[in-house]
């Protein structure tokens, strides 16, 4: 199918509905100046604030420490445990969206689970979101690298997002790494090492 343009146009401007009508965006050339300051509370001027005009106000400061993080209480776990259950089952009824919600309201409250990460990158694939799913599946691969069923579904997301090369490339790893399991439990790798 081959498609043509028609050159009734080509000397012709743009018609004004292209052009903006909302004053004042950011990349609008005619304001160049800066916005104003806010001005300061009522009956305080810029010297009892503590901060002059020029100056920046300090940023808030953040978390110190990844205990501070919200899977470092039990009840945090719990619940994003609860919501990983629940995801589950919609997920089994086929219910991907609702089931999405859950499993990524538990990866709020347990960023570090591989499993999850693994879980919504087979949803995406489900539902054929190969970019999100890549993205899931690569997460899972960095939280729990000798875990080959993440590798399995990484190799999955990357062939539907159109990277074989990339995809044998994770069903190799995914193979060595079951090879090497198999190879522990019977007692076996010893031998080939």
């Amino acid at each position: 199918m081959k498609l043509s343009w028609n050159k009734k146009n080509a000397g012709a401007k743009r018609p004004l509905s292209a052009v903006s009508k909302f004053p004042n965006l950011p990349f609008d050339e005619e304001d160049d100046d800066p916005p104003p300051p806010p001005p300061p509370p009522p009956g305080k001027g810029p010297e009892d604030a503590g901060v002059s005009g020029d100056q920046e106000r300090p940023a808030p400061k953040a978390p110190a420490s990844d205990e501070d993080g919200p899977s470092s209480s039990p009840d945090h776990r719990e619940l994003a445990r609860s919501f990983q259950s629940q995801g589950d089952k919609l997920a089994e009824e086929g219910k991907y969206r609702e089931a999405l919600g859950k499993w990524e309201t538990a990866l709020i409250l347990m960023p570090e689970n591989a499993v999850l990460h693994e879980q919504k990158a087979q949803l995406l694939l489900e539902i054929g979101d190969a970019w999100g799913a890549l993205k899931a599946a690569n997460r899972a691969t960095e939280l729990d690298p000798p875990w080959a069923e993440a590798w399995i579904t990484l190799g999955r997301a990357q062939l539907n997002f159109g990277e074989p090369d990339s995809a044998i490339a994770s069903f190799d790893r995914a193979l060595s790494l079951k090879l090497v399991k198999k190879l522990r439990m019977t007692g076996e790798l010893h031998y080939i090492l």
